[in-house]
């Protein structure tokens, strides 16, 4: 299977809550959520791709090559690239009945882990939506981050200990689905939480803790007060506030504020293995993805993910070979233009 082939199935598959646009930046599908869009205006999510468009390359090829290593080591682990799935659920409820939860689940897990990286997993009202990734990822040997949504402290404290029992590397909370209205809809009671609540999360978790949903500095020393271990800079796709800056825009202020005092993930707008480059130029250490391994699963399924993995993970190394990179830790600042 060609990635050509997966787009093309995945646009029959995914019609009509996807069109599986040329560029995935969020202007057909405005205001479609549940679906894949942006709150409101999409504006957001529509921001998150042109900002990162908008930063350039610096083109150096004058230098000794010793060949690009895009290798990266998380928890113990090395992994091809600094580069994982960021965490999705309920695909029923905003895409098509083409893909169940249970089909998603293992397309994610199995393809991110054929390419030599992982998935960071969702959660929902719905237990399967938790239950159904832990049950592969423990399958994978513990190959995947769980990612709890921001529930009541003893729906939490029960969620963490199953994630445990998976024996995943961390666990991540995305508080920034406290935003998602299905949620409450659906008779979930996700809400925002306080660094006190977030310190017993961490601490019952008894591994590295990842807050998902940072968008500012106050924030990511609230998340290192907490006791995180990580975070993820993110503004769920745009998907639950209008009008937020792009990732990309915060990501530096927050990389130099922490000054290395946490791991920095960061998500929005990323479709390439350039855009990735430009992320962890700009001070992240790792790169999570959305959208695009939907469309890659709904396309070909548990293949379809790994080939858009294992393209993203070439065009990375062939940006590093173009900037005079060898290694991830090549990558800084002086490597772009914004």
């Amino acid at each position: 299977m060609t990635y050509q082939e997966v787009l093309e199935n995945a646009r029959k598959n995914l019609a009509p809550r996807c069109r599986v646009c040329r560029e995935c930046d969020g202007r057909a599908c405005r205001g479609e959520v549940p679906g894949a869009g942006g709150k409101g205006t999409g504006a957001a999510f529509i921001r998150n791709v042109e900002k990162l468009r908008e930063i350039t390359l610096n083109l150096d090829v004058l230098y000794d090559n010793r060949g690009q290593d895009s290798r990266a080591s998380f928890w113990g682990r090395e992994f091809a690239a600094p580069v994982f799935a960021a965490p999705i659920g309920g695909m029923a409820h905003n895409y098509t009945p083409a893909m169940d939860e249970a089909a998603w689940t293992k397309a994610v897990v199995d393809g991110c882990a054929d390419a030599g990286v992982l998935a960071f997993t969702g959660d929902g009202v719905n237990p399967e939506l938790l239950e159904l990734p832990l049950r592969w990822m423990k399958e994978r040997g513990g190959l995947g981050v769980p990612t709890i949504k921001p529930w009541g402290m003893e729906t939490v404290l029960e969620k963490v200990e199953k994630a445990k029992a998976a024996d995943p590397p961390a666990i991540a909370m995305d508080v920034d689905s406290a935003g998602l209205p299905f949620l409450a809809a659906q008779g979930g009671d996700a809400g925002p939480k306080s660094a006190k609540a977030l310190r017993q999360m961490a601490e019952a978790a008894g591994r590295p803790f990842i807050v998902k949903g940072i968008m500012t500095v106050e924030g990511a020393r609230k998340a290192l007060e907490a006791g995180a271990w990580g975070i993820v800079v993110s503004n769920h796709g745009g998907r639950v506030l209008d009008h937020t800056p792009a990732t990309c825009e915060v990501l530096p202020e927050i990389a130099a504020a922490m000054g290395g005092k946490l791991r920095l993930f960061v998500d929005g707008g990323v479709r390439t293995g350039v855009d990735a480059f430009k992320m962890l130029a700009l001070g992240a250490d790792a790169v999570l993805i959305g959208r695009p391994l939907v469309t890659a699963a709904y396309g070909g399924g548990a293949e379809g993910v790994r080939i858009y993995m294992e393209k993203v993970i070439a065009e990375l190394r062939d940006t590093m070979k173009m900037t005079g990179c060898a290694v991830i830790g090549d990558i800084t600042e002086r490597k772009i233009r914004r």
